[in-house]
């Protein structure tokens, strides 16, 4: 097999060719069709995210067909497409576990960083953590939906029922979020980094009701509001667009420090929360839903030895959507 690899923090991922990978118990082997890459593969890579597993194979918003299998796996998956999410295994024991709250696992496993990800030919991940996928899928449209669709579903649960909701930082998991809103009937208020007119263009596109800079106020109050930009300078913004009683998720795995803000913004029982990782009933509810509402994913495609020009793209917003590699 041939993969991208981590080898220090902070630095390019090498080009490398391993033995194939074999299954363990429990396990699936996928020959990669594709994998997105995320604003998390991104803080794994620079270091925002402590202990990795060195030397690593990022990427973990993975389309595959499942080319072999472990023992106690059932053999019809074999040549099926599947697709591995971040949460790539729970312990199942800890109270976090027995209490459906398998996101919040005291002794997970994750995909592309504390195991092999899909910036490679092949991967090996458990099987319960794989899902199958339709065999007509297309496997560059749908791997983003593997993480940034996944994540933006739970933020939109978090969020609540209203009908108004503020996207902050318009990449690959706001542009799905935003089709599935306009799917349900809710509005969307896109905010993007000022000056972005493109990307301003692009939330309209999709189906959002506004678009604008982040610094500026909405045209009205806001129901709640999702943050997926990395940016702590964000939430006290977000906080003053929501109306009393509303409710701001912060929607990544990293972000630089909140700013002090005055409790008046906070008060008339506002509310932060975040998300963390995703469940497996996440993706049960969430891909019929991405497919009812037709949601059509807009990708930049890379080959899979271009790794670290998608990466330096995503970092410095050359495109919109979401890049993938393609091996």
């Amino acid at each position: 097999m041939k993969a991208m690899v981590l080898r220090d923090i902070g630095k390019p991922l090498v080009l490398e060719e391993r033995p194939d990978p074999l299954p363990g118990p429990g396990e699936i082997r996928l020959v990669v069709e594709a994998c997105a890459v995320c604003r998390t593969d991104l803080h794994v890579v620079d270091g925002d995210l402590p202990n990795p597993r060195l030397p690593l194979v990022p990427g973990h918003e993975i389309v595959g067909i499942v080319d072999a299998v472990g023992k106690g796996v059932d053999a019809a998956r074999l040549g099926r497409r599947a697709g591995v999410p971040w949460l790539g295994h729970t312990c199942g024991d800890c109270a976090y576990c027995r209490s459906g709250a398998e996101n919040l696992c005291d002794a997970p496993l994750f995909t592309g960083y504390t195991r092999d990800g899909g910036f490679a030919t092949h991967v090996v991940a458990d099987s319960a953590y794989a899902f199958d996928l339709d065999a007509d899928a297309d496997p560059v449209s749908t791997a983003p939906l593997l993480c940034a669709g996944l994540i933006g579903w739970r933020a939109l649960g978090k969020a609540g029922d209203g009908r108004s909701v503020g996207l902050y930082g318009f990449g690959a998991a706001a542009h799905i979020l935003t089709q599935i809103c306009a799917f349900q009937g809710r509005t969307v208020f896109a905010f993007t980094r000022p000056g972005d007119e493109a990307a301003q263009r692009f939330a309209l596109g999709l189906g959002a009701g506004w678009a604008g800079p982040s610094d500026a106020p909405p045209p009205e109050p806001l129901d709640a509001a999702i943050v997926f930009a990395p940016v702590g300078d964000l939430v006290p913004l977000a906080l003053r667009a929501v109306r009393k009683g509303g409710r701001v998720v912060l929607g990544g795995i990293h972000m630089s420090d909140i700013p002090r803000m005055p409790y008046s913004i906070l008060w008339e029982e506002r509310s932060i929360a975040s998300v963390a990782n995703l469940t497996r009933e996440d993706a049960r509810t969430f891909f019929p839903t991405a497919r009812t509402a037709g949601v059509r994913t807009h990708t930049t495609a890379y080959p899979l030895t271009r790794a670290n020009e998608a990466l330096d793209d995503l970092r410095n917003g050359r495109f919109s959507g979401a890049a993938v590699l393609v091996p």
